[in-house]
């Protein structure tokens, strides 16, 4: 069954990289009490997801805070190291959007978003989505439908709030 809204996020725990290595990093940790903006992508370093997914949020980061969203997280079906390495490239490091992996997919297979791509080469990978998430209750849902971001955009998201 895929989320939506009205729905409280499942517990899961995702990787990252943090000074020491690879650590663990729980969901409910990050959503608790807060209002969180959520965005994921099929792969990174893919062409939307490099181009303007992770840009639309990046571009938006002080008008989502103005809006009392105090944290962005990307999630991707990949590994921390490819999620760091692409965090640099797109400067998602320096905007303080946090980068979660979900290696094995559980998190994304939990809230119904996956999908594969075999012509790409991409199996059990997330669909592109946003939302917000308010004390871990998804208070704004917004699965892509086509094959571009034009209802998972930052700017999208930031439209529905």
């Amino acid at each position: 069954m895929t989320i939506s809204i009205g729905d409280h996020l499942p517990e899961a725990s995702f990787i990252r990289m943090g000074a020491e290595g690879p650590e663990t990093v729980s969901l409910e940790d990050k959503v608790k009490g807060r209002k969180v903006a959520i965005f994921a992508v099929p792969a990174a370093f893919s062409t939307t997801c490099q181009t303007a997914h992770m840009p639309s949020f990046i571009r938006n980061k002080d008008r989502f805070a103005e809006k009392g969203v105090e944290e962005i997280i990307c999630i991707a079906v990949n590994d921390p190291f490819v999620m760091t390495e692409w965090a640099k490239a797109t400067g998602a490091n320096e905007a303080g959007i946090t980068m979660l992996a979900d290696p094995d997919g559980a998190y994304t297979r939990a809230i119904g978003m996956t999908f594969d791509a075999p012509v790409v080469g991409l199996y059990g990978r997330s669909k592109r989505y946003a939302m917000l998430v308010e004390d871990g209750k998804v208070t704004v849902f917004q699965p892509e439908l086509t094959r571009g971001c034009e209802t998972s955009s930052g700017e999208a998201l930031l439209a529905e709030m």
